[in-house]
Formats: C-alpha cells, structure tokens, sequence
C-alpha cells in the first residue's frame, strides 16, 4: 500500500520455519516468527502491521508465532486520554521535579538494577512469590528469639501493678539481657544491643477530652473551603449566598479535589535559581537531520554505557555499527500529512538533556494513530530518577499533544508484553491491570 502521493511499501519476506535462539528464555531453537526485511514502508502500513501482532527492530519487521514460539509476545497499548497516573507514578514525578528545582537526590536502590527493578509494584511483586524455602534460617532463628523476649517481657509485666513499674526497672531489664547474652561495655555499639526492646510503658489510652486525630489533608480542605466562604461573604457585603455564588463556591471545590495529571507535574513553572535544567528535544531519526547528526557520537556513547551496565554488553556488542542498526536505521518513510502533528509521522528520538549532556534517549514512531516506543536506554549514573517510568509517562503526556492536533492519534504503545520474562512484569502490574486495554 502507498501514501498519497508517497512511494510504495518494500519488503523482502522471511518464512518462520526454522527457530532461533531467544533473547528472553536464552532457548537457542525455541523462538519462532515471521519476518521480513523492510526496505521501506509507509507509516499506515506499519501502523495496521503492529494492530496485528508486528513489531519492527530496525528495518526487521517480525510476529511471534504464539503457538509454537518459546514466549509468547502480546501486544499491548495504552488509551492515553484516559490514562490517570498511579500513586507510584506520582513518586517518580515528583523525584524527577524536587531532583530539578531543589537537587534533592534520594537513592532507594541499587543503580546496578535494571531500571525494570526500580518500579515499586514489581518489588512488591516480587515478595509475594517468595516462598518459605528461599528464607534463610538465620532469618527464622532471629524471629524467633525476638519475639521470644518480646513474650516474655510481656509476660513480666502483667504480673506486676502500674505502681511498681518505674524507670530505674526498665533501665535495669535492658542492661541484665544485654550482659547474659554478649556482656557488651557500655558506650560501645553491639549487634545483640540492636535486638533488645525495653518493655513498654503502661499507657492511658486515648483521651477523650482531645477531638480525634485528623488526616492534615482533610484538615487543609476545610480550612480551604472556610476561606472561600468568607470571601464570597466579603465579596457581597455581607448579604447571603445566592444560587449562582453557591455553584460557584462548589465548582472550585470540586476542581480542587480533581486528581492530577502528568502534566501538572511536567509542565510546571520552576524557579529562576533551580539547580538543574531539563529539557526534551524530539529529533528525527535521519542522518540528514543536523540535530542528530550533532548528538549521534554522545548518543551512540551513551547507548554503549547503557548495554554494558544494564545488559552485561561487551563493548562488539555495543558499537557505533550495532546503535545505527538497531535503533538509528528506520524502514519509515518520513510524511507530513494536513491533519497529522506539526513533527510529522516516522521515526524519531526523544532526547532527554540535563544540564547540557544527554540522559536518555527514547526512541519512538509516530504513526496515524499512536506513538509506538521502540527502546529507551539512560544513563546509568542516574538510576535513581527512575527514568524508565519518568519516560514512559511523558510519552504518554507527548500522545496526549498530538492528539490536540491530530484527533485520531490517541493509544500509546509500550512494545510487547512477555508473560515468562519477569522483567517485563511491571507492564501488567502497573499498566496492564488498571490503565490499559487491548
């Protein structure tokens, strides 16, 4: 099929008799597609190949055989006009803006993780699959003797009235269990010191006489909504409310309580003395472009920094050559339609600069009807801004841009989703369960 006016789609195709090794299961005959070289292809044709199971890497354009292949590879997409941000999403934006406008740098995990890792519902995941076998019995023998001691000091303290309970008692309880078990010097840090609790103290219980406690969110919108009354009250010289001022009071309440949005966390006014400087450059994927041209060696570095830290790449692996051909060369021929975004349908990179040096690049398509992500990689040393999640969402606050020009642009696409790899299972986690559908 061709464009209006635009050249034909070219393809060379490859039957999917003879398996390969998998990237996902490292089955050496297991993984089974069809595929075909795209010299080039028109962006509808590509746009109606991936609704149908395609994905491209590079100029190769494949379908998983379901099946017969060794994992199994569904494609997945994201209504991004309904999409609403999670609680988690919100922790990754508000990092990525304090990181910006204060520095505040907060290192939770370990930067040698994929970035798949840092998603704290895949974390929670991965607890709950843990069985009693992986617990070491270290583990077990240090629970037990906590809670021994603590049962015991329970136990101590029921038989004794509130009168004889001092704090001279106390103080001498957590020294004798401290000297039977290591007989530490006072002032000198001791491992068995950590595991000592001292018995509680006898308590009253609540007190009646002081109102509830309350969240403090609760309590600011009360006194939110106390303002507004007494100003509307001002605002008519003390007569009463009337109909339209009550509709008025309440359509700002209700606009207050609306939850928030990617871009109110994105696109955000920072101040003049902010310690770092963000900004996102959509470049396309052309080395007739002289915005890639002029980023191609610090991008092809970073992709290199990228491969060897997170996938274990050898430096062969990694090159100028491999980066050209799998994420640079691109068989979409560039279109600029009347009713399509101002960028234009085809490939592109999406470049995330910080202060002047590239921190990640995600390289997308931009088709009819989506933005489909290809790959992302990042650069290591920034792990902890969780860059695979910050981009992920200001992809999907992107989609959302187009759709303002181009009506019919409204899904993002994350690639495939693989049910056995479990690096791939923050997809349906965070994604999948609550924002996407098929």
């Amino acid at each position: 099929m061709a464009a209006a006016g635009g050249s034909p789609s070219i393809v060379e195709y490859f039957g999917g008799e003879d398996g390969y090794r998998c990237g996902y299961c490292k089955n050496e005959t297991g993984n089974l597609s069809h595929g075909m070289w795209a010299h080039s292809m028109t962006v509808q044709d590509y746009q109606d190949l991936i609704d149908r199971g395609w994905r491209r890497s590079g100029k190769y354009v494949y379908k998983p055989i379901m099946n017969q292949t060794c994992c199994p590879q569904y494609t997945i997409r994201c209504q991004a006009l309904r999409f609403q941000p999670s609680k988690s999403h919100k922790k990754v934006l508000k990092k990525m803006l304090k990181f910006i406008s204060k520095g505040d740098v907060s290192k939770v995990v370990s930067e040698e993780e994929p970035m798949d890792s840092h998603i704290e519902d895949a974390v929670a995941c991965d607890f709950a699959y843990k069985s009693e076998s992986h617990v070491s019995q270290s583990e077990l023998t240090l629970l037990s003797v906590d809670r021994t001691e603590g049962v015991e000091s329970e136990d101590k303290d029921a038989g004794e009235t509130r009168e004889e309970v001092n704090v001279q008692k106390v103080e001498s309880c957590s020294l004798q269990i401290c000297a039977d078990k290591d007989t530490p010097v006072l002032g000198e840090p001791s491992r068995s010191a950590k595991m000592v609790h001292s018995p509680p103290k006898p308590g009253k219980g609540a007190d009646l006489s002081k109102p509830p406690c309350r969240k403090a969110k609760d309590i600011r919108k009360e006194r939110k909504l106390q303002k507004l009354l007494q100003n509307q009250m001002c605002a008519s010289e003390g007569s009463p409310l009337q109909a339209d001022q009550l509709l008025l009071l309440q359509n700002s309440k209700s606009k207050a309580n609306q939850p928030k949005t990617i871009e109110d966390f994105v696109f955000v006014s920072l101040p003049d003395d902010a310690p770092h400087k963000l900004e996102v450059r959509l470049v396309p994927a052309s080395f007739e472009d002289p915005q890639f041209k002029s980023s191609f060696n610090q991008s092809a570095t970073l992709f290199a920094k990228y491969q060897m830290a997170i996938h274990k790449d050898t430096p062969s692996e990694c090159g100028e050559t491999e980066f050209t051909r799998f994420l640079c060369d691109s068989p979409l021929e560039a279109e600029n339609a009347p009713t399509g975004p101002e960028c234009g349908y085809g490939s592109f990179h999406q470049q995330y600069w910080l202060d002047g040096k590239i921190i990640a690049v995600g390289v997308i398509d931009i088709l009819p009807y989506c933005v489909s992500s290809v790959y992302l990689y990042y650069d290591p040393d920034y792990s902890f801004l969780s860059l695979g999640v910050y981009s992920a969402l200001r992809e999907i606050a992107f989609t959302r841009q187009l759709h303002e020009k181009s009506p019919d642009l409204c899904f993002y696409y994350m690639g495939f989703y693989i049910h056995s790899c479990p690096k791939m299972r923050y997809k349906l986690m965070k994604v999948v369960l609550r924002n996407w559908a098929e």
